[in-house]
């Protein structure tokens, strides 16, 4: 760790002038020589670096939502080389290499901070060394020395002698109680920072590398702070669970109010968009027309639970626009299918029954108004009709006239009207 240290002793001094600036002001407040002076004074030097990070983690969202955009290419090339693990695998790199994507952005945060980290950890260790070391003079040295954070020094560690301890005025059950606690504190916070991640804030449609790596940093960076904690100053425990509270923190924000598209979180905050905008009829901020407006500009690739999202407005009779506002006046009845296409609910026109043929030698049902049809529709017309053909007498306009009567179909075989002989029976 000594040779580590030393790799990054460029940065102990800014450290250790940064560390004694905020001393400097809650010693006014506490006094010089209390853990709560020299306590606060790391916290704030974890909030300043963490501010000026800030940049960084928007590069880092940056990162990971250009990651989130690829997840359909990497369902097709897991579904094509799905028997093919080492292709599959150079297929992802090189969609990574076109897209200038890196699936380590998430990263980035402690890579930046891990020189501040290894800094501090040598000043602290000299402190418990009793080595003045940056800005940090021997008044300074032994006012640290002197400072104890629940009963536990600023520059104990939890595999310190009794003697070691008993020589920073301290007991080494104090010690180790207030260590272990830390430890766990510390292992506990960052374990949730990357479960919630896991949970609520991926899209669980689509396995990728991403994921897995994720998933075993879930893992093993807990570990990793149970196993390396032991051998932290105390003052170096404060810092390392300070800035996991502060990403926890900052994740639960961003799983809040940006989540992933397609994840549990996303499905939470639509709900709660919807109830909004259906109550006040009108977005939020820049950054709740930004999420309408990329939902809009989907079409046919949202998800499931932007579909719900639109339809639920249609149904409310709002619109969701292409610059991310909502307006009045859509027709309710229009919703989305699965698809993305959209369909009304107003009820297709219904086609007339067909009648039968017995209705339709009869004449027919009655008409919309209710009036009869004194001839049949089916009756040939009189003008139609030769004039030596019209039956004489009342009989044959009294049988032209009933409906029923089988004149036009005597017309259409070709026979002629008027009374017929009756045909003779046919000889056995």
């Amino acid at each position: 760790m000594d040779t580590i240290a030393s790799i990054f002793s460029f940065i102990t001094t800014p450290v250790s002038w940064v560390i004694v600036q905020f001393h400097s002001v809650y010693g006014a407040i506490f006094g010089d020589d209390t853990g709560w002076a020299w306590g606060l004074s790391i916290v704030s030097l974890v909030i300043l670096i963490r501010i000026c990070l800030i940049p960084l983690f928007v590069k880092q969202i940056k990162a990971t939502r250009a990651m989130q955009t690829l997840q359909p290419e990497m369902k097709k090339i897991q579904e094509r080389y799905k028997n093919d693990k080492q292709r599959q695998s150079e297929e992802m790199m090189k969609l990574y290499k076109e897209t200038g994507t890196n699936p380590l952005s998430s990263c980035l945060p402690i890579l930046a901070q891990s020189p501040f980290f290894f800094a501090l950890y040598h000043v602290l260790n000299s402190i418990a060394n009793n080595d003045t070391i940056g800005v940090i003079n021997q008044g300074l040295l032994e006012s640290a020395q002197k400072a104890h954070i629940f009963g536990a020094p600023l520059a104990a560690k939890f595999t310190d002698s009794a003697s070691d301890v008993a020589a920073l005025d301290a007991s080494l059950t104090t010690v180790r109680i207030v260590t272990a606690v830390m430890i766990v504190l510390m292992s506990a916070s960052q374990f949730y920072t990357q479960r919630q991640l896991m949970t609520k804030n991926v899209d669980t449609t689509v396995k990728t590398p991403f994921m897995q790596q994720q998933k075993m940093l879930m893992y093993v960076f807990p570990i990793m702070f149970a196993v390396f904690g032991i051998n932290f100053p105390v003052g170096v425990l404060v810092y390392w669970l300070t800035t996991n509270v502060w990403t926890m923190g900052q994740q639960m924000y961003v799983i809040r109010n940006n989540p992933t598209p397609g994840s549990k979180a996303q499905a939470a905050y639509l709900e709660r968009l919807h109830k909004h905008v259906t109550n006040h009829g009108k977005t939020r901020g820049r950054g709740e027309r930004a999420i309408v407006k990329a939902i809009v500009t989907k079409g046919r690739d949202r998800n499931e639970f932007e579909r719900k999202f639109i339809n639920g407005l249609n149904k409310a009779g709002l619109a969701a626009q292409a610059d991310g506002t909502v307006t009045k006046g859509v027709n309710p009845e229009v919703t989305e299918t699965e698809d993305g296409t959209t369909a009304t609910g107003t009820p297709k026109r219904q086609q007339p029954k067909r009648q039968s043929k017995s209705q339709r030698q009869s004449g027919g049902p009655k008409s919309a108004g209710g009036a009869d049809h004194d001839t049949p529709t089916t009756s040939l017309s009189k003008s139609d009709e030769p004039e030596d053909a019209k039956p004489a007498g009342g009989a044959a306009k009294q049988a032209a006239s009933k409906p029923g009567s089988g004149a036009r179909s005597k017309a259409q075989s070709g026979q002629r009207k008027g009374p017929q002989r009756p045909k003779s029976p046919s000889k056995k």
